[in-house]
């Protein structure tokens, strides 16, 4: 096509008629200098013209320099593209990570508002993947008790009544202050642990003064030297605070197992720097890997000193599980050192992070039962299940979720995002930008106001009563007394419209010593035998 013409190809004409009209309204305005519909008609001509020529210049973006004015609607649309999609478009089981149902759930319960469904089940019930629990003929009374568990073994002085469901692992950092203070006074008033996360135990985690699990990751923040190493000294002097109830080793997150993180120094901020003993201004890493130990045996005594310098809480460790070599290495490291820790809390790689690569979030790291079916069997397989608690992590709100994990081996369940939906996240999934829309995930303050603390500290406490109270029912309805009496057998999938497994079909499982006095199964024993106390690498 000729030059001359391309001012009239569509790819041009929005910004030829911005041109003209741009001449049009000036003419007009030398004519009638007075007119105000003029004038407001010619500057807005003039700024799509030089928008449409700046368009035409700059060099970044391919699609404005061919659609130079026009193009700017692409990149509107993709702004507004999710608020579109879960406003106008998105089923009640659409959407991800939570569907739009069991965020309405959360939102409901935290509210005190009504929260049960009529007409019947959306579900397609004959669908491959469907899911449901057995019910028994003869109803159990529903208890009106607290649904708790003791994590505490032999070793530990200062065992914990814990609640069935706590506040998982989120740190100050990645929340706001509001949201801290809001969720840990809930924690507070309604009886269960709160995780600090690895951001550390912050002052806003102090202020409610709510039950505290406080996790120490790779960057030992609390807890650390000026160079980055563990100091057992400003641990000490921190665990033995009365409200922190447990300690928690972080070996990896499911949302980016083996992934480290950077905050930013400009992010690094006067309140950040105290919490995590950094230096204000400084990037603040925290290592894809701890220094403080480099083999499974190392770890068992790191796990031993931690119980010894808190006054003998519970310490455990959490971690996603990959290769299952590791973790039986860990559990051989156990047997041989006599050292054990109290429980261990399996992350699930749906869980959630302010931020993550891509390919870390959607490809690595076992789902969450997949990984709680390898602990609690191998536990069992070494006989050790018995001293040992087991917490699970990964996309649970609702009483059904524990209750899946439960019946595959998990004495209590954590929720991180259920409870950000309970004081207030409403998925727009903007973690990662500081421009949180509610103040829940973000440091800037006239964002974070928006998150008024009293309000949402008692969403939070209704949040958590109402989930625990449907467990109570739930595990009525199965003829069961307590949660923990929840079995494989008691949960049913659909494989195909005409087949149908419980989950002890689908993760058999091992006898009490079953590895110790050898396992006939080849997946228990290749691992089995690759596994090394002294070392996290495979045996070749």
């Amino acid at each position: 096509m000729s030059p001359i013409f391309l001012p009239l190809t569509p790819r041009f004409i929005t910004l030829t008629l911005a041109v003209l009209a741009t001449v049009i309204f000036g003419a007009g305005l030398l004519l009638d200098g007075g007119s105000i519909v003029l004038a407001i008609l010619f500057g807005v001509a003039l700024f799509l013209t030089i928008v449409g020529i700046v368009d035409l210049i700059q060099k970044p973006h391919a699609v404005l320099r061919n659609y130079p004015i026009a193009a700017h609607l692409r990149f509107i649309f993709e702004a507004i593209r999710p608020e579109m999609r879960q406003y106008f478009f998105e089923g009640e089981k659409d959407g991800m990570p939570f569907s739009r149902d069991r965020r309405a759930v959360v939102y409901q319960r935290a509210k005190n508002a009504l929260d049960v469904r009529p007409f019947g089940t959306n579900y397609d019930v004959y669908a491959p993947g469907y899911e449901w629990m057995s019910h028994s003929v003869a109803p159990a009374p529903v208890s009106r008790e607290p649904i708790r568990i003791t994590i505490g073994g032999p070793d530990c002085s200062q065992p914990y009544s814990a609640s069935v469901f706590n506040i998982s692992a989120m740190s100050f950092g990645s929340l706001s202050a509001n949201a801290i203070r809001a969720l840990n006074n809930g924690a507070r008033i309604g009886g269960f642990a709160h995780d600090t996360g690895e951001g550390g135990y912050s002052p806003y985690h102090r202020e409610g003064g709510g039950d505290i699990i406080w996790e120490i990751g790779s960057g030992y923040f609390g807890a650390r030297n000026p160079d980055g190493t563990f100091s057992a000294e400003r641990f000490a002097a921190t665990a033995v605070n009365p409200q922190i109830k447990m300690i928690e080793v972080k070996l990896s997150q499911g949302a980016k197992p083996g992934h480290g993180g950077v905050l930013p120094a400009p992010k690094v901020s006067a309140e950040i720097a105290l919490t995590r003993g950094v230096a204000m201004g400084e990037d603040c890493i925290s290592p894809s890997r701890h220094s403080a130990f480099s083999t499974p045996l190392e770890m068992m005594g790191f796990i031993a000193e931690l119980r010894r310098l808190s006054g003998g809480k519970p310490t455990g460790f959490k971690l996603c599980i990959g290769h299952e070599w590791e973790f039986l290495a860990i559990c051989k490291a156990m047997l041989e050192t006599g050292i054990y820790p109290d429980f261990i809390v399996v992350d699930g790689k749906e869980g959630g992070t302010g931020a993550a690569p891509m390919e870390f979030l959607d490809h690595i790291g076992k789902p969450m039962r997949q990984g709680l079916f390898l602990v609690h069997n191998a536990l069992i397989g070494i006989g050790v299940r018995d001293r040992i608690k087991v917490g699970v992590a990964g996309r649970i709100v609702t009483a059904f979720d524990m209750i899946r994990a439960m019946a595959l081996g998990a004495d209590w369940c954590n929720a991180a995002r259920g409870f950000m939906f309970a004081i207030g996240c409403i998925q727009s999934q903007h973690c990662h930008t500081d421009r949180c829309p509610t103040g829940v995930a973000t440091q800037d303050p006239t964002r974070q106001r928006a998150l008024v603390v009293p309000d949402k500290t008692q969403r939070v406490v209704n949040f958590h009563r109402a989930t625990v109270r449907e467990l109570a029912e739930m595990t009525a309805a199965a003829g069961l007394d307590h949660p923990s009496q929840f079995k494989p057998l008691h949960i049913s999938r659909r494989i195909s419209p005409s087949e149908v497994l419980t989950y002890a079909e689908l993760y058999p499982g091992l006898g009490e010593g079953e590895l110790l006095a050898g396992t006939a199964g080849p997946r228990w024993t290749e691992a089995w035998n690759m596994a090394d106390a002294r070392s996290f690498r495979a045996v070749t």
